[in-house]
């Protein structure tokens, strides 16, 4: 791991995350949460104050960095809040088959390498009648902002951990087996339209 990876790149995340529309956008999906609850790149725990306490039973937080990790304990700490965290990637989930009741994903997708084994994988540990929560940024719907977001994402990737400013997410999600239920899009503002086409909603297992 480089320099930068360990030491500016998570500071970085925490400060570019932690947008006032970002914010917003998280406050709109977490509270939704319930149950035994999985968040896939839980990251510095931004999404922590925004969980509505009485719904839930068990969390598990995950995410591959121990610089990320070390501050979301500090938040969970704040927030008086019992965290199970889980330093690992999403394509190998070290939970039981059918362990939780709601996983809940906002701006992971965009950045997890191969996404369609760790949605396969967080479909295996959701219950049947479990429910994906998420919140991502993805290809635009505008042919000049898609076009952009092409030319742009190499480079993006670099400076900015791994994350993708196109990928689909409404396809990715479907074809890991998942039915969406509810979904809305927009773009986020004060943000460019390049990082800030939205989607948010929920799924739930194929049967």
């Amino acid at each position: 791991m480089s320099l930068y990876d360990k030491y500016i790149l998570p500071k970085l995340l925490n400060s570019c995350c932690s947008n006032p529309p970002m914010v917003y956008q998280r406050k709109k999906v977490v509270p939704l949460a319930e149950g035994d609850v999985l968040e896939v790149g839980i990251g510095s725990g931004l999404n922590l104050p925004f969980y509505d306490k009485s719904k839930i039973n068990k969390l598990w937080g995950l995410d591959p960095s121990e610089e990320l990790n070390k501050m979301a304990a500090e938040v969970a700490k704040e927030e008086k809040m019992e965290v199970d965290f889980i330093i690992s990637g999403a394509e190998e989930i070290p939970l039981p088959d059918n362990k939780v009741d709601t996983v809940i994903l906002t701006y992971t997708m965009c950045t997890i390498p191969d996404v369609d084994l760790a949605n396969e994988e967080i479909k295996r540990v959701l219950k049947p009648e479990g429910k994906l929560i998420f919140c991502e940024h993805g290809i635009s719907p505008d042919e000049n902002v898609y076009k952009w977001q092409k030319r742009i994402n190499p480079i993006w990737k670099r400076i900015a951990g791994g994350c993708n400013l196109h990928r689909n997410i409404p396809e990715i999600i479907e074809n890991s087996g998942f039915n969406i239920e509810e979904i809305d899009t927009m773009y986020l503002p004060s943000t460019p339209r390049f990082a800030g086409y939205n989607y948010w909603g929920f799924a739930r297992p194929n049967s």
